[in-house]
């Protein structure tokens, strides 16, 4: 009795396991690795995880040197990411360089919450950094808008926040944007839905971008 009590567990415990690994083998893999620093966006190497915006507008995208280059185009030129995106308490960093021409080499486009918006790097002719849209403005005319000046083959470190209050953002050390979301209207230019959820772009702009990474908060 013994002996068949022991064989019946034995079949179900193979049985329950061969299900969970069954079930285990259908999960979706992860879209990327996790850790307490955050997951790289960006291999280096391939723009496995992106695809090129087609705006119609874009000069070639193209992977050098570690650097993913937005080379210049009669309007945006960018890339766009294809993996899952979080909406609300995150950070994104990245490195971008104004390689050649005068408006703005950083145009990264994100998620709040269940709308987008975009933080502009170097716009309207070159020294604008700002949100756009808040409450159907431009980011050179609202509350946002700050003027910095930015040199031609400089890296700047770029690092934005979202969390359910706030908007930040910060350009090397200096803190360029805090911005408290209450009841404003956040929206994005027709001219990068085709950045949502998430993506970077330049405007007449030869930039570069390197080091992408995400952080949940």
């Amino acid at each position: 009795m013994l002996l068949i009590l022991s064989a019946c567990n034995s079949g179900q415990k193979k049985e329950s396991q061969q299900t969970q690994e069954k079930q285990d083998a259908t999960l979706p893999a992860k879209s990327q690795d996790m850790t307490q620093d955050g997951a790289s966006l960006f291999d280096g190497k391939t723009l496995d995880g992106w695809e090129i915006t087609s705006f119609g507008t874009e000069g070639p995208v193209l992977v050098s040197e570690g650097n993913i280059v937005l080379n210049f185009g009669d309007g945006c030129t960018g890339v766009t990411y294809t993996k899952p995106f979080p909406k609300v308490d995150y950070e994104v960093s990245l490195d971008a360089m104004k390689v050649s021409g005068n408006d703005f080499f950083c145009g990264m486009t994100f998620p709040v919450k269940d709308t987008y918006c975009s933080f502009i790097v170097g716009g309207w002719g070159g020294p604008v950094v700002g949100l756009s849209t808040i409450d159907g403005k431009d980011g050179s005319e609202n509350s946002t808008k700050i003027l910095m000046n930015f040199e031609h083959k400089t890296w700047y470190h770029i690092r934005l926040q979202v969390t359910d209050a706030k908007i930040m953002a910060w350009i090397d050390d200096k803190q360029v944007i805090d911005f408290t979301i209450d009841d404003h209207t956040i929206d994005i230019r027709p001219e990068v839905n085709l950045s949502r959820p998430f993506g970077i772009c330049s405007w007449n702009t030869t930039a570069a971008l390197r080091n992408i990474w995400l952080k949940k908060l």
